[in-house]
């Protein structure tokens, strides 16, 4: 088996050993949720970007998650019952549907973030200034890479 010196200098290695990195991390950070927070990971996707972008329609909201209408349509009435979000007709258009966080969508996503944000920031913590410099830099990057197309 290569090391990851050799691997990652290729492209293609790269490629593997961030594809590798990222879903490690995002087990890891999944692992640290709120002890009390049941919501799927695509339910909180959804409360996150309400509160980044604000009410959003289904449509809008499938289009940002990269799922299909009927699938937002399904977990957006799962949180609708359970009130972390509160729907109403598009105001231009009725046949649309408008979702809207409330109190205890905001307080469900802002619990999960903090508990996820100390865990990462304690292991942050952990790594020299260089390491933290390289993160600091690439942070920027990995989230343009998330966005391509």
């Amino acid at each position: 088996m290569p090391t990851t010196e050799k691997v990652a200098r290729t492209d293609a290695g790269l490629a593997s050993e961030l594809r590798l990195s990222v879903m490690r991390l995002r087990r890891r950070l999944a692992a640290e949720r709120h002890p009390d927070n049941d919501l799927s990971m695509n339910a909180m996707a959804v409360l996150g970007a309400l509160l980044r972008q604000g009410d959003l329609t289904v449509g809008a909201l499938a289009a940002h998650e990269r799922v299909q209408p009927p699938s937002m349509t399904r977990v957006v009435n799962a949180l609708a019952e359970r009130g972390h979000v509160d729907r109403r007709a598009d105001a231009d258009d009725g046949r649309k549907v408008v979702v809207a966080l409330t109190d205890l969508g905001r307080e469900t996503v802002l619990a999960d973030r903090r508990r996820r944000d100390e865990w990462l920031a304690t292991a942050l913590a952990s790594l020299g200034p260089d390491e933290r410099a390289v993160l600091r830099s690439a942070a920027p990057v990995l989230e343009r890479l998330a966005r391509l197309d």
